[in-house]
């Protein structure tokens, strides 16, 4: 086997950032190659120089055997490129079939022919042993099944090298296992993997070797056969770092919420309490309805029955604003979408729910604004050049902390973390740990959402375990264990 992909001295630049400096290194085929690294380590502008998204400053791509010093996302498929994005590159209102070959022609230059379009999309998802139905839109498939539609799309264009961009990120476990079955059924047929991740334990699983990425230099590449956990994370951060959860022993206090009998949403007579300084865990498997319980708490989804009290007073909470007003704050799975403000800058989201406290007779008070900001990007330790920096622009463990940031400056007392570090770095997780940590030292409470069974039990005082939109269990932390939790999610 030789090698499908060299870089040779590549730099990318941004204004104020050196996104690339000076990278090489090289992609063997035929191998599943895992590329790990921070967020802003660069793997996502090296992505975008293979596929031909962006021009590197300088360097050459050495790709089928010919020097290039940029390519053109045309010339990247024409090389056998493919890359599947973590945000899905699907139009929801087309067919399965539709979106596999949206810019293909398959038939006459005026007639397409659909016939032959579903008979090689059926094949692709019969070879992996996929049911889908090819005719069905793709807003009705789960994340899973629109994961396996980018494949199959990338699959029609003579693929010989794909690029997926934390294929894991939104998907079931269930998904995750056929995920990596296709994977190893692609590898067999000679097609070569670049696999970014953050999840250590699917690295391992899958790869063969993994490249390691800080700062925008090219660190190391190694076997995995050779390599242990606690290498690569100090690899990753250049510094031995602590996986372990931060110690907290704070005695509970007052009853801060109480949730009497709530149905909305999909959810049905749930009921629980959360006290005063203390992380409650909501475990559950995907679609047992805890998002849906937080956005009814919150106010973003409608309560049909049931009771919320915050300091043992009854609360209506109808919007966000209510649940804000009762000083009850959610930062949300997606925080991308639903979240933070991507095209506007740091001081704009971070300040934009608490305006009316820093106005005086419909005047904002700017310099008060920027004070508060700076305070926050300080105790969070936002890292960024400025508070005019654009949001979409920071990492997405610095986009997690705008938010945080976002919903502490409401003076929030009770706070809904739903999945708080999906997508983010080792090194990043545990400053968000650290930070919970340090937020309910201060008397704030908190609601954990999370699918990653370590981060619930080393995180949680105590979990509660939701099956399908119904509460299936509680769980004290001295009772805590991965086969009591997974048996309760399981409605066993």
């Amino acid at each position: 086997m030789g090698k499908i992909l060299e870089l040779e001295h590549v730099s990318k630049l941004y204004p104020g950032v050196v996104a690339l400096d000076d990278v090489s290194f090289s992609i063997e085929e035929g191998q599943v190659h895992a590329l790990m690294g921070e967020n802003g380590a660069g793997k996502s502008t090296l992505i975008k120089v293979i596929s031909g998204a962006i021009k590197p400053e300088q360097g050459t791509i050495i790709i089928g055997g010919e020097r290039y010093q940029s390519l053109t996302p045309a010339l990247s498929k024409e090389k056998g490129v493919g890359v599947i994005y973590q945000e899905f590159n699907l139009v929801p209102t087309m067919s399965v079939v539709e979106n596999i070959f949206l810019g293909e022609r398959i038939g006459s230059k005026i007639t397409p022919d659909f016939k032959k379009m579903r008979e090689m999309a059926r094949e692709i998802f019969d070879e992996f042993g996929v049911e889908i139905n090819v005719d069905e839109m793709v807003s009705e498939l789960t994340p899973g099944k629109q994961q396996l539609v980018e494949i199959a799309k990338t699959l029609t264009r003579n693929v010989k090298l794909i690029i997926m961009d934390e294929p894991s990120a939104s998907i079931s476990v269930a998904d995750v296992k056929t995920l990596f079955e296709i994977i190893a059924k692609l590898k067999k047929k000679g097609v070569t993997i670049i696999y970014i991740s953050h999840r250590m334990e699917e690295v391992f699983e899958i790869a063969d070797v993994v490249s390691i990425m800080r700062d925008g230099h090219y660190i190391g590449t190694c076997a995995m056969k050779d390599v242990t956990r606690k290498e690569l994370i100090t690899m990753m951060v250049g510094r031995e770092l602590n996986e372990s959860y931060p110690e907290r022993n704070i005695p509970k206090g007052e009853c801060v919420l109480e949730v009497e009998h709530l149905y909305g949403n999909g959810d049905r007579d749930i009921s629980f309490s959360l006290h005063q300084g203390e992380i409650l865990g909501i475990a559950g498997l995907v679609g047992a309805g805890r998002t849906e319980l937080a956005k009814v708490i919150y106010g973003a989804a409608k309560m049909d029955h049931g009771t919320i009290k915050v300091d043992g007073k009854t609360v209506k909470i109808r919007t966000p604003h209510d649940a804000i007003e009762a000083g009850i704050g959610y930062i949300p799975e997606d925080r991308k979408n639903e979240g933070a403000f991507l095209e506007f800058p740091i001081d704009w989201n971070i300040s934009i729910m608490c305006l009316e406290k820093y106005s005086r007779r419909m005047v904002v008070e700017v310099k008060k604004i920027e004070e508060l900001v700076e305070e926050f990007q300080k105790k969070l330790g936002i890292k960024a050049p400025s508070i005019k920096q654009y949001v979409k622009n920071l990492s997405g463990g610095n986009q997690q902390k705008v938010v945080v940031a976002k919903t502490l400056a409401t003076n929030s007392r009770i706070i809904i973390f739903d999945e708080p570090t999906r997508g983010i770095d080792v090194g990043a997780k545990q400053e968000i740990y650290q930070l919970m940590n340090a937020m309910v030292q201060q008397g704030i409470s908190i609601i954990m959402i999370s699918s990653e069974m370590e981060e619930l039990i080393g995180m949680s005082d105590r979990i509660i375990v939701m099956h399908e939109g119904k509460l299936a269990g509680e769980l004290e932390k001295k009772d805590f264990s991965q086969n009591r939790i997974l048996e309760y999610a399981s409605g066993m």
